[in-house]
């Protein structure tokens, strides 16, 4: 009989341990989140059975503090990531159906990193790894007029910042063919990048269209190269070709009056050194007379 009832036990006990036994799941790709907008971390168990009396515990793979912690039915923040203290939830009604999505509330760049997803019964536990990637979106790109080469060609400069990660820029045509920039600058000032980007045009009357994008996002703007930029152009290069010239003439004049002024200077210094010499010769006569 006791040999009976000790089976019964055993199993028994091998049998709610295995109405215990459940899966963790994440999702199998990176989540993307948008910096300074909210984003669910996926995250569930297989079947779907309550953890309400389980232990739910997120935290990044490269910190050993809590993300969020949940444990003997409530929210425990006293060993949280100072950074993430406000910004984290659980939703406590999802929790009955086996769902312990974290919902992070104003992303930061600082939150891109992995994250582990950690659930614990009495007697099983399993857990699953979340990818986060955080992408910012930066100001839309400006296009300057940077002047023009001896060629002709119109000097063009596309500058865009505060962006995460490394944007990509390109330059378009009217009919989206893709044109080559000429100069390239990427900086990085704490958590974000700016570009800039040059490039030469020829033609008149044509729309150049500079692209800023990153994976899930694109900003454009676009400028016409119209007839006026380059006729401004033309005239310019008249007006300060004329000026050029009047200023070589100037000169030629300035270097020919200043030689006639010091010849003019020298003449009537030989003039007035033989006067002088007269003078002296006939005060000499006459003295010489007056001895007599």
């Amino acid at each position: 009989m006791k040999f009976i009832c000790l089976t019964l036990l055993l199993v028994s006990g091998i049998t709610d341990s295995r109405s215990e036994e459940f899966e963790v799941v994440g999702p199998a790709d990176p989540v993307f989140a948008v910096a300074g907008e909210d984003v669910i971390l996926p995250c569930f168990i297989k079947p779907n059975i309550s953890v309400v009396d389980m232990r739910v515990e997120w935290f990044r793979l490269d910190q050993k503090d809590s993300v969020h912690l949940y444990e003997d039915h409530e929210d425990r923040d006293t060993e949280q990531i100072q950074s993430y203290r406000g910004r984290t939830k659980l939703i406590h009604q999802e929790l009955q159906r086996g769902n312990t999505s974290l919902k992070l509330s104003t992303v930061r760049v600082s939150d891109e990193g992995r994250y582990k997803c950690f659930i614990q019964s009495k007697s099983w536990s399993d857990d699953a790894t979340v990818d986060v990637r955080v992408e910012a979106v930066g100001r839309p790109p400006v296009i300057t007029v940077d002047g023009f080469d001896r060629s002709g060609g119109l000097h063009l400069q596309c500058e865009s910042e505060g962006w995460y990660p490394e944007p990509d820029l390109e330059w378009l045509d009217s009919e989206g063919v893709s044109l080559s920039s000429e100069t390239t600058e990427t900086h990085r000032n704490t958590d974000r990048f700016s570009v800039k980007h040059t490039i030469t045009v020829y033609d008149s009357n044509d729309k150049i269209h500079c692209r800023v994008k990153l994976r899930h996002h694109m900003l454009e703007t676009l400028i016409n190269t119209t007839n006026n930029m380059f006729i401004s152009w033309r005239t310019s290069v008249i007006l300060i070709s004329v000026f050029v010239v009047l200023i070589v003439i100037a000169g030629i004049l300035i270097v020919v009056f200043s030689h006639k002024h010091r010849a003019h200077d020298q003449l009537q210094k030989a003039h007035d050194q033989l006067h002088d010499g007269k003078s002296r010769i006939q005060h000499g006569e006459y003295f010489s007379i007056f001895q007599q």
